[in-house]
């Protein structure tokens, strides 16, 4: 289990450095052309209910993924983690344009407020999409994320859902792509990565 974790450690410093290596511009770059993938994607086309994470700097960007989620007419569902745990819940975003009015976190991230009364996806219709974010991936699903188990909490809930667990794609930059991530029991293999491989 130390060796899993110095593992990964090791390799969570490696990405990031050649993340922050990438220029605005070529992080912009290839954004788009995920963006384009994606939009394209049999799965994406024939969802109806979608989970999609409001990107950081060092993350694939969603901005142009969440407005098509909405010009679509999808349903679309975004993480609230809570800090002191691993529990995330996909609440309800109600339009692209609701994102500017949600709080941001200590992590710089936005969020629905403890306060507001939202939709959380399991408690409904389940989900049919889950758009993941993660440091690092390899060919084989097997991804990195930032250490604290959210996705992998998650998934294991939606395992248990009536509606089964949703189809799940990593969005990365190629930087992130890895010929190997070292992974444990409770880390999930993801069904597809999507990346620039132009």
């Amino acid at each position: 289990m130390a060796a899993l974790r110095a593992a990964k450690q090791a390799l969570r410093r490696d990405i990031k450095k050649r993340v922050a290596a990438l220029g605005k511009d070529e992080r912009l770059r290839q954004s788009r052309a995920v963006a384009r993938k994606l939009l394209q994607h049999p799965k994406y086309e024939s969802c109806q209910r979608i989970a999609v994470f409001l990107s950081m700097a060092d993350e694939v960007s969603t901005e142009e993924i969440i407005d098509d989620i909405f010009k679509k007419g999808k349903v679309c569902f975004i993480p609230k983690y809570l800090a002191k745990s691993n529990h995330m819940d996909m609440l309800k975003l109600n339009g692209a344009k609701d994102i500017e009015d949600l709080p941001v976190t200590s992590w710089n991230i936005r969020q629905p407020g403890d306060d507001e009364e939202r939709e959380e996806a399991l408690a409904t219709g389940g989900l049919d999409v889950i758009l993941m974010p993660g440091l690092g991936f390899d060919r084989s699903g097997n991804r990195l994320g930032r250490g604290k188990g959210f996705y992998d909490a998650y998934l294991a809930r939606c395992r248990d859902h009536p509606k089964g667990k949703p189809y799940t794609i990593g969005l990365a930059f190629k930087e992130q792509i890895c010929p190997e991530i070292p992974v444990g029991d409770s880390d999930f293999t993801i069904d597809e990565v999507l990346f620039d491989d132009s």
